[in-house]
């Protein structure tokens, strides 16, 4: 790639906690796109791999991964989606992950989470920040314009299946999701939807998700030329899953464990579904105020996996850890 030394100079001034240009901002979402619109729904990743479930704008956290697990090209890397929305550098946390991806693409896997995108980012955060550090909308609207490319799943050597949130009643083998038409946003019901949003549950068989699907639409009248902004809610994003479905997808795929991220977890992972399903989070003291640890899960070459757990960035330490979670936890 001829422009490899720009992208090493970007990764280093975000490293640095300074922001990229809308210029460079332009020109790193044109090639991580054409990388992505080249990777098929499922992408198939090699062992060993590092993976990291929500990082939610937490940037001083993802560098304390880097300082963990070592950074590209010393190491693969899966991150299964929710990258910015409510942390404070969700611009810092996405701009470096999509410049390791165009400096290192076979090092470097991003799958979609349900906050990529542009109805869900309007609401928590990342539009605001955009906004806030650049003065316009054009760098929300070039990441948001780029999130309808990303991949929705991973498989690791065959073995297993990381998707962001969960399984689909629709959905019975791993090649249907290759079916799926990824490149729009993310609709508020259906396959693609229950990928993003569905958890499991410790009752068998399917239920409706808890969950509440909040947007805010932004309706311009060309007329007046103002903003009128309003809500919309959904109860039931998604879908609860029993350990039942867990094990005859697995089973009927081949697979011994899906990995998952989406949901808080204080201890930062949480194996269950008679371990054939774990859930990832790697944001830690979430919100700045939940006091959970961060987690990632270490994949070997014969496909053992560990988990490390890890405290809140330093560089965050002055924040108040409550003894909590928010109740508006998404």
């Amino acid at each position: 790639m001829e422009n490899i030394p720009i992208f090493d100079r970007q990764i280093e001034k975000i490293l640095r906690y300074e922001l990229l240009t809308v210029n460079e901002v332009e020109l790193l979402c044109e090639k991580a796109q054409e990388l992505f619109i080249k990777e098929p729904n499922v992408v198939c990743v090699h062992a060993p791999v590092t993976v990291c479930g929500d990082t939610h704008g937490q940037f001083p956290d993802l560098v304390e991964v880097f300082k963990i697990a070592g950074i590209c090209p010393n190491i693969n890397i899966l991150l299964l989606g929710d990258y910015v929305d409510r942390g404070f550098y969700s611009v810092e946390n996405v701009s470096c992950l999509i410049a390791l991806k165009v400096r290192f693409p076979d090092r470097v896997t991003l799958l979609r989470g349900n906050h990529e995108s542009k109805q869900i980012t309007q609401v928590y955060g990342f539009y605001d920040e955009c906004l806030r550090k650049y003065g316009d909308t054009k760098v929300w609207n070039l990441f948001t314009k780029l999130f309808d490319n990303l991949p929705i799943g991973a498989l690791i050597e065959n073995e297993i299946l990381c998707l962001h949130g969960g399984l689909s009643p629709t959905i019975n083998r791993i090649t249907e999701i290759e079916s799926l038409n990824r490149f729009e946003e993310i609709p508020s019901d259906g396959p693609l939807c229950d990928l993003m949003w569905s958890d499991p549950d410790e009752k068998d068989g399917w239920g409706m998700s808890p969950r509440e699907f909040s947007t805010k639409q932004i309706v311009i009248c060309d007329l007046y030329f103002f903003v009128w902004p309003f809500y919309l809610l959904k109860i039931g994003a998604g879908h609860i899953f029993g350990k039942d479905i867990t094990a005859k997808f697995n089973r009927k795929n081949q697979i011994s464990l899906i990995a998952r991220a989406h949901q808080l977890i204080m201890d930062g992972y949480n194996l269950t579904h008679n371990e054939s399903l774990v859930t990832l989070f790697t944001a830690p003291n979430y919100c700045m105020r939940s006091g959970n640890k961060g987690a990632l899960m270490q994949v070997d070459d014969k496909l053992n996996h560990t988990f490390i757990q890890f405290e809140m960035s330093k560089e965050n330490n002055n924040k108040i850890v409550h003894d909590r979670p928010p109740d508006f936890l998404f």
